[in-house]
């Protein structure tokens, strides 16, 4: 399948420019031609997945910009993601890396750990720690997350549909407001919102090559949200790996699961609203996710959302189409990437002038404020669903930057 999938590519070069990788070091194995160079090597048997090799495999981001800008339609999501499930099987990583990584999957599909380990990270902050261990504390976010999402939110007068929300686990450990905005929001325009116990999706796992773990994840979703008419989401990194679910699970109650995706935005834009919206007097720099922009084909989904909202004013950082360096646990073991990626997106949100930022991934978030905050100019942090979910309660926008994450 592998083979199938590099030979579309016709080596023309068109995604360099678009790949984050390439744009700060300029290296060709380290662009999404070089990569698939690489991976027809190793299936030539020319070159192993030793260290030297896998190391181009482990910087890519994963932010698939190399789909948005390639004219031969090459599946480079797939690719990578085959690939690195090969590199995790035949691989022996060094015992620091497999300790970090073992560390982060242990925490990050489940919501409980993760909250408990949340409240540790200031003590961590100044502790010694070993290099290669210091970005586990220094990314983790400096907020709590607040509020909850009730299993049953009724649908405000006649119901157009029964949704299912996705809950996520990095999203219910850190952005559970945002769960519950979500919530509010698509019952206020008139949708049956359900919110079922779940687990991980699994889309960390099969991003980090974990490919048998992430199909575990995802297989355990199929029953939650069986009888409902639509699944939302409100992390765009989860929904990307939703809407895949067919080719990755390879059978047809999958392929029928993913039809019934929808991102929050994407469902919003096609939704005429119920619920009235007060003004919001806010400028905001909405800052578009990898997932979204290129891997769902749904730039600046929320866009259309936010334009019903009086008084709200939004701005595009430059660079949109590169990565901010989150991109699932990149930010951990390739921090050194990440973080010059995140102060360079954080200082292009600032150059808006913006009195907050918006963006409709809990990666994101968390990296850009990090970046934000090294920068000493913290700025309101804040999905694009919260902004709605605000007009709609009409909160103060005064009121609204200042209870914000930061």
């Amino acid at each position: 399948m592998i083979r199938e999938y590099t030979s579309d590519c016709v080596h023309c070069g068109f995604c360099l420019p678009t790949c984050p990788t390439y744009v700060l070091w300029q290296e060709e194995m380290d662009s999404p031609r070089g990569r698939i160079h690489l991976m027809d090597a190793t299936l030539d048997g020319k070159i192993t997945l030793g260290p030297t090799v896998t190391q181009h495999f482990d910087r890519c981001l994963g932010c698939m910009a190399c789909l948005s800008s390639c004219p031969s339609g090459v599946r480079y999501d797939r690719l990578i993601e085959a690939t690195r499930a090969q590199v995790e099987e035949e691989l022996d990583r060094p015992v620091t890396d497999r300790l970090v990584r073992g560390v982060l999957f242990r925490l990050l599909p489940h919501p409980g750990r993760m909250r408990a380990a949340l409240r540790f990270a200031p003590v961590g902050r100044r502790l010694p720690l070993p290099k290669r261990f210091r970005p586990l504390v220094d990314i983790a976010p400096r907020w709590r997350g607040r509020g909850d999402v009730p299993t049953l939110t009724p649908a405000a007068g006649e119901r157009r549909a029964r949704v299912g929300l996705l809950t996520g686990c990095v999203q219910s450990a850190v952005f559970p407001d945002v769960n519950a905005a979500t919530a509010r929001v698509l019952a206020a325009d008139g949708y049956e919102v359900v919110a079922p116990p779940q687990g991980c999706c699994g889309a960390l796992s099969v991003h980090a090559g974990r490919l048998e773990e992430g199909k575990a994840f995802a297989r355990s979703l199929l029953d939650v949200f069986d009888d409902v008419d639509l699944v939302v989401v409100n992390t765009s990194g989860c929904g990307s790996h939703l809407k895949e679910l067919g080719w990755l699970l390879g059978d047809a109650r999958a392929e029928a699961f993913a039809t019934k995706v929808r991102d929050v935005g994407e469902l919003l834009a096609d939704t005429p609203p119920r619920a009235r919206r007060h003004p919001l007097p806010l400028r905001v720099a909405l800052q578009d996710s990898c997932h979204l922009r290129h891997a769902q084909k749904l730039p600046l989904s929320s866009a259309r959302s936010l334009g019903r909202v009086p008084g709200l004013e939004l701005v595009e950082p430059a660079e949109q189409d590169l990565c901010c360096g989150s991109a699932g646990i990149y930010n951990v073991v390739q921090a050194t990437a990440a973080r010059e990626l995140g102060d360079r997106k954080a200082a292009h949100v600032l150059a808006t002038g913006a009195q907050a930022y918006a963006s409709a991934n809990p990666g994101c978030l968390v990296q850009i404020s990090a970046a934000l905050n090294r920068a000493k100019r913290p700025l309101p942090a804040l999905h694009p669903i919260e902004l709605v979910d605000a007009s709609i309660r009409g909160e103060p926008a005064g009121r609204l930057r200042a209870t914000a994450r930061r």
